[in-house]
């Protein structure tokens, strides 16, 4: 690391707070930018902090800070180190000049806490805001909230440092192509993340950079009907606990892959590297080198998702037809006609590369470009649907099978829930397996099993659930005392979709769930959600809650269903606790600050 710390010339450095890659890809986007100013720009990683004291020696020098807040108004993993810094730390940053770009979701509670909070931390260490904190919300359209704060940045900078555009409007690129015609293939990447051969020597501690191989032991259909819900057992060897995440890393399918080196008219075995041109540079390569294109694809590329703007502005130079040339670039700018072919055209009509490529047939850019500008493929986390107490040695998930046709009638699948669906229990020695790891989480089951514990999950946010039910069970035949343990779940239709019928109403049978609560949205003339049955309880929830010291725990989809269920305790509570609104919202926040009030969403 020692190399990267020089910062010889560089006067713009670009931290990112990134649990899902987005943080990560706007501070390259950022760092490229600097070049066309005439500045000296790098992405690093914000646990790189100590770069902030350089930047105060540097007299036009400038730190950014793209932050993502994850969770519950969390710092994302890689973010902790700075987070946990900028609390202790009373040093002072007098000279560093800074902006802050921050990443959220406006569903979810603590909005942007994380980007506000460094905003508002290094003004008080003494550090100069140059430019207004920019909020990006993913509810609505991030990458639009994005290009408009970085169209009314740059030109606040120009004049800040007294330095002109060089109009240099063509794309830079940021990493150069090297062929291997005669390498030995045992060096070579076949989709391992980190180190070279790990899927083969597997060697613990697994983590985000060294999954686990994990063999699947069931895959099957959770519902009587249809084919929405499934469930997987993986076999495996790592510790986990009821509530923690576990992260899967996905592949592409083969047919996209295929089609993409088609089009572009390459060979996808062709081995690789794309170099960083900027030697000083932390990242060496966008993913593992050497590889081919056909792994690039398959294993490290997001090629699903509907490219964001930037990329679309630097594949536009090898358009030859100039009106698709102009819409594209017109498709990256602020201008409201720019954004609506963009929403149209784009997010509307879920145009991945792929069916850009295909209904664009001007545009043929060189394959090594486009690989060099699609962000990378993310792990995907799922709640874990069982207790590590009853099966030590197993991980239960439950997942939700995304199948839709867009607009232009092209079937689109979900990248994992799709592979998950493929991934069949073989009896003979060719095991299915998928690379993972767990992500502990804050959702905890109570410390004494006495207390009483209230879980509200509809469709796919029973899966945790499913593992408190089960320690609690085991708890009870340890011969401890467990407090009433109730359940509010919900699906749409009792004969289709009733996630884990049999497992929860045995668990009502032997007392180990107390109130088995299940809302059929979709079985009688008004719609049934949790919410409503928490009001119809209301008298027993209000005891629970306010009398027995009852642990709240709710999952599922952040947009709705979570900002409903926390009305409907505003309501009991004004009610049953006879307070105001005011009241009540804060008695509710104390439960989550006290920890009795947790949430595991998602939008």
């Amino acid at each position: 690391m020692g190399k990267t710390k020089d910062l010889s010339g560089r006067n713009i450095v670009v931290f990112y707070g990134s649990q899902t890659g987005t943080g990560e890809e706007f501070a390259n986007r950022l760092s490229k930018d600097a070049q066309r100013y005439g500045m000296k720009g790098m992405a690093a990683d914000p646990e790189e902090y100590d770069m902030l004291s350089r930047l105060a020696e540097i007299g036009n020098s400038l730190a950014i800070f793209c932050m993502a807040t994850y969770g519950e108004g969390d710092p994302t993993d890689n973010a902790q180190d700075f987070y946990d810094w900028l609390q202790e730390t009373d040093g002072q940053l007098d000279g560093v000049n800074y902006t802050v770009f921050a990443l959220g979701n406006k569903t979810y509670e603590h909005y942007n806490a994380m980007g506000a909070y460094v905003d508002k931390r290094l003004e008080e260490l003494g550090a100069k805001r140059v430019f207004d904190l920019g909020m990006g919300d993913d509810d609505g359209n991030l990458e639009e909230d994005f290009v408009t704060w970085r169209e009314q940045f740059w030109p606040a900078m120009c004049e800040h440092f007294g330095v002109e555009a060089s109009g240099e409007d063509s794309s830079v690129r940021q990493y150069e192509l090297k062929e291997h015609n005669d390498i030995n293939m045992n060096k070579v990447y076949t989709g391992e993340l980190g180190r070279l051969k790990s899927f083969e020597t597997q060697k613990p501690p697994f983590d985000a950079k060294n999954p686990f191989l994990a063999p699947v032991t069931v895959n099957r259909k959770l519902n009587k009907a249809g084919d929405r819900h499934l469930m997987l057992h993986f076999l495996d060897e790592l510790v986990y606990e009821s509530g923690d995440h576990v992260a899967v890393y996905p592949t592409n399918d083969t047919v996209i892959v295929n089609r993409l080196g088609q089009i572009l008219g390459v060979d996808l075995d062709s081995v690789i590297s794309l170099n960083n041109l900027d030697e000083e540079s932390n990242k060496k390569h966008p993913f593992p080198c050497p590889t081919t294109y056909r792994t690039a694809l398959t294993h490290y590329l997001d090629i699903i998702h509907p490219p964001r703007t930037n990329v679309l502005y630097e594949l536009a130079q090898y358009a030859t037809d100039l009106k698709d040339q102009e819409n594209m670039r017109k498709m990256a700018s602020s201008a409201p006609e720019g954004k609506a072919l963009y929403q149209s055209f784009v997010l509307e009509d879920n145009r991945n590369i792929l069916a850009i490529l295909e209904d664009l047939p001007s545009l043929r850019p060189p394959i090594d470009h486009l690989c060099e500008l699609m962000p990378r493929l993310q792990a995907r986390y799922y709640s874990i649907a069982s207790s590590s107490k009853v099966h030590p040695n197993s991980i239960h998930i439950c997942a939700v099978l995304v199948e839709y046709t867009t607009k232009t009638g092209r079937l689109t699948k979900g990248v994992a829930t799709t592979w998950l669906k493929n991934k069949l229990v073989a009896d003979n020695a060719h095991k299915s397996t998928v690379p993972m790891y767990i992500r502990k989480s804050q959702f905890r089951l109570p410390f004494k099993a006495s207390n009483p514990v209230i879980m509200v999950g509809p469709g796919t946010g029973i899966a945790p659930f499913m593992g408190f039910i089960q320690e609690r069970g085991w708890l009870k035949e340890q011969g401890k005392e467990v407090g009433e343990t109730v359940l509010y779940c919900g699906c749409r239709h009792k004969e289709e979709d009733y996630l884990y019928q049999e497992e929860l109403e045995e668990a009502e049978k032997t007392g180990v769930i107390t109130k088995l609560n299940v809302a059929f949205s979709r079985d009688q003339e008004q719609k049934v959600y949790v919410q409503h049955l928490l009001r119809t309880n209301k008298v027993d929830l209000w005891r629970q809650i306010h009398t027995d010291n009852a642990h709240i725990y709710i999952c599922g989809d952040a947009r709705n269903m979570a900002r409903d269920v926390q009305t409907a305790f505003y309501e009991i509570a004004e009610e049953l606790g006879g307070m105001t609104r005011t009241q009540a919202t804060d008695y509710i926040k104390k439960l989550m600050t006290k920890g009795r009030y947790s949430q595991d969403v998602w939008s």
